[in-house]
């Protein structure tokens, strides 16, 4: 689960800006997200000049950024090659961000819950990647507790809710992930076999556990979080010192979590059944 304080990447030259006299590249993404803009809240299909005369643009400006936005899918051309409109591709991004916002709202008072049963520090994450990605916590009231950010990363096959998350993919992607497993302590599991193992275990008891495999003295249990149609979209989970984490401890969590997830879970239209611990 979450895990002792991550490390922030060096800092990374990324260009100076000036407002008022912004780089051709930062020009160049700015129409491209007018032209994504005026698509969007059109009501039907627009030809190029009727861009260009909106946005008071070149009409070349507007083609070769129509061929840029086709290309990654943003955009769909017409198929009288006339008009072009915004594609899909942006309801899944809407709803990718929605649902993370949902998530926030719908595990609130379930996460409060969980700390007040438990006394541990309480984790909402999601993956990005091979990354989990903290999008909310709830402090341990305790002096002594596991420090995690918000918007954090840690690797995921390094921490309960990731190892949670991972555990779902698919037998190809899991196949593929235990090739690159990269070691955070010496706890970590990086062993092919042994790792497929661990996502089968997950999978039959309904939950993870990280076992100091991110931070050598931080420990944590949580159990995956599954939308309407069945995908594994998130994991609720506790995280701790190891000391307070303990075999007989995480016997006692273990139906504590999964129960969280699964409040949560219903809440966001989920109706698979998901692995009971016993």
């Amino acid at each position: 689960m979450g895990v002792g304080p991550l490390e922030s990447p060096g800092a990374r030259h990324v260009g100076t800006y000036d407002n008022a006299q912004p780089t051709r590249m930062n020009n160049t993404l700015l129409k491209g997200l007018e032209i994504v803009e005026l698509l969007a809240h059109s009501d039907r299909p627009l030809t190029l000049t009727e861009m260009a005369t909106t946005l008071n643009l070149a009409k070349s400006n507007v083609h070769r950024l129509l061929q840029a936005l086709t290309e990654r899918h943003y955009v769909i051309r017409q198929e009288d090659g006339n008009a072009y409109a915004a594609s899909i591709k942006l309801w899944e991004l809407g709803s990718a961000v929605l649902s993370k916002l949902d998530l926030k709202l719908h595990g609130q008072d379930v996460m409060e819950e969980l700390l007040q049963r438990t006394g541990e520090t309480v984790h909402l994450s999601v993956l990005d990647g091979d990354d989990v990605v903290y999008v909310h916590k709830i402090e341990s009231p305790n002096p002594v507790r596991a420090y995690t950010q918000i918007g954090g990363r840690a690797r995921a096959h390094c921490v309960a809710t990731g190892k949670a998350m991972l555990a779902y993919r698919t037998p190809s992607a899991l196949e593929h992930l235990a090739q690159s497993l990269v070691s955070r302590t010496a706890l970590t599991i990086t062993d092919p076999a042994r790792f497929l193992h661990e996502m089968a275990r997950i999978r039959a008891q309904g939950y993870g556990v990280n076992r100091g495999e991110w931070n050598i003295n931080v420990a944590g249990i949580a159990a995956p979080i599954v939308d309407a149609r069945g995908n594994t979209i998130a994991a609720v989970g506790l995280s701790g010192p190891k000391e307070r984490f303990k075999p007989a401890q995480l016997k006692k969590f273990a139906p504590l979590v999964i129960e969280a997830a699964q409040k949560i879970s219903i809440r966001l239209g989920g109706r698979r059944p998901l692995p009971i611990w016993r």
